[in-house]
């Protein structure tokens, strides 16, 4: 493995100082380009059809194929402008939980994946925004791809304070509507919110025809429920403390961890939105490349 792989593991990458060294060590290794722009919209170059849908605008109907099929369908043109990318980084009070099991708290983990698909991003001079948020939108910054714009997103996510409840489903329907332009939506948060209204918020950005990715960050404390003596559970986002005997809990905390990933999983993909479920304890390099090579393979 070449050394600067090694910078890839959580816990090395814990030991690093400064977001901006993480992204750079986390991209060093396997930067290879995150596609051939798969976003279409209408400008120069004709690319296909796609079937019309209710609220389309109607100057691009192609007539001649209506004229043959009876069927309404739009004509779609090559992006002149580069795809734009819009990060949206869970700062909420959850967020900093880290077991012994994992090097870095949640919301480091999602931090350094945030900044590594910035680098990459603004790398193949590409748009890249921020979006943090709790229970309200603390930070929007817009996309560019400048190349100074790497430092000004990190300085943002160094900034954070994560003591709020988080609020996902109105967030994502606030921000639906305000990130007018349609692009690639990565989303990393713990998810921890009613999962109804939070797939609800997903779905309004499918329905403003953003391609949604879901990096679902959660540590393996979290998965596995690994407790074994009397334990004190400290509660974020305004829950109380509890001590509980985890040999109690675990096989009913198991089930229900289970059935929300679950729920989570299937209504991303029933919506056509990725779903990606990130462990704190894993490697950023496999993390981050087997889903942007997948994504190379289905784009193509």
């Amino acid at each position: 493995m070449p050394e600067t792989l090694n910078f890839l593991d959580p816990a090395v990458l814990a030991k690093l100082e400064g977001l901006q060294l993480r992204a750079a060590r986390i991209v060093e290794g396997y930067v290879s380009g995150l596609h051939r722009s798969p976003y279409q919209g209408f400008s120069v170059e004709f690319a296909e059809h796609r079937e019309y849908v209710p609220g389309d605008d109607l100057r691009y109907v192609d007539w001649k194929v209506f004229g043959k099929t009876d069927k309404v369908y739009l004509k779609q043109y090559e992006e002149e402008t580069n795809l734009i990318c819009y990060l949206v980084l869970d700062t909420s009070e959850s967020m900093q939980y880290q077991s012994e099991m994992a090097a870095m708290s949640k919301l480091e983990y999602a931090q350094c994946a945030a900044a590594s698909l910035a680098y990459l991003v603004i790398h193949q001079v590409d748009s890249v925004g921020l979006v943090t948020f709790d229970d309200a939108v603390r930070q929007l910054v817009r996309p560019s791809s400048s190349a100074t714009h790497l430092s000004q997103l990190i300085g943002v996510m160094e900034q954070v304070e994560p003591v709020r409840k988080t609020r996902t489903g109105p967030i994502f329907h606030e921000l639906a509507e305000r990130l007018t332009r349609r692009g690639i939506v990565f989303i990393l948060s713990d998810l921890f919110d009613d999962a109804d209204e939070m797939l609800a918020g997903l779905k309004h950005f499918r329905h403003r025809r953003h391609d949604v990715v879901v990096l679902h960050t959660l540590d393996p404390a979290e998965l596995e429920f690994p407790f074994q003596n009397a334990t004190m559970f400290h509660g974020m986002e305004e829950l109380g403390d509890l001590l509980v005997e985890p040999a109690q809990l675990r096989r009913a905390y198991q089930e229900e961890i289970n059935r929300f990933t679950a729920k989570v999983r299937a209504g991303c993909l029933a919506q056509g939105a990725d779903y990606v479920q990130v462990r704190t304890d894993m490697p950023l390099d496999v993390a981050l490349s087997t889903y942007l090579a997948h994504r190379r393979r289905r784009v193509r």
